[in-house]
């Protein structure tokens, strides 16, 4: 059935929700994972514009996004390694955080795609967004949501 599951995670509590959830799902499921970490990017007109002193601490952010990710994806994979779990990491950084999944998921090869979402109210996602909601919405994999 499901063989390959796409996991993105962002280092919240949630994130840690997702890994343990996802880890489960695809041992019950003989599947593998990628995780997933989108770094969100300015928009090229932003980035265009930048200051000699902003551009380099972007840089500096970029290397801190990197640290980030590279932890985060770390913890990940020892945790599927101890549930004897196959697991491969993938890291971007990207303007359109809920594309950049979707793309990704597909690019890997994955055949559904893993999230957990905050469980808002309709105006808490109005406000702060969703984007669980949105790749449920748009994606052309089936979308496995934790609560």
């Amino acid at each position: 059935m499901y063989k390959h599951l796409f996991v993105p995670v962002d280092g919240s509590e949630l994130s840690h929700r997702a890994m343990d959830g996802s880890i489960e799902l695809a041992r019950q499921l003989g599947a593998r994972i990628t995780g997933f970490v989108v770094e969100p990017d300015l928009p090229i007109t932003a980035a265009a514009s930048m200051t000699q002193g902003l551009a380099e601490r972007m840089k500096d952010n970029e290397s801190r996004n990197e640290a980030h990710a590279a932890a985060l994806l770390g913890q990940f994979e020892a945790r599927a390694a101890a549930a004897g779990v196959a697991f491969a990491a993938h890291h971007v950084t990207a303007y359109l955080v809920d594309q950049a999944i979707m793309e990704e998921a597909e690019k890997a090869g994955c055949d559904m795609i893993v999230m957990v979402t905050h469980g808002r109210s309709a105006i808490g996602e109005f406000i702060f967004g969703s984007h669980t909601r949105k790749i449920i919405a748009s994606s052309k994999l089936p979308v496995f949501v934790l609560h």
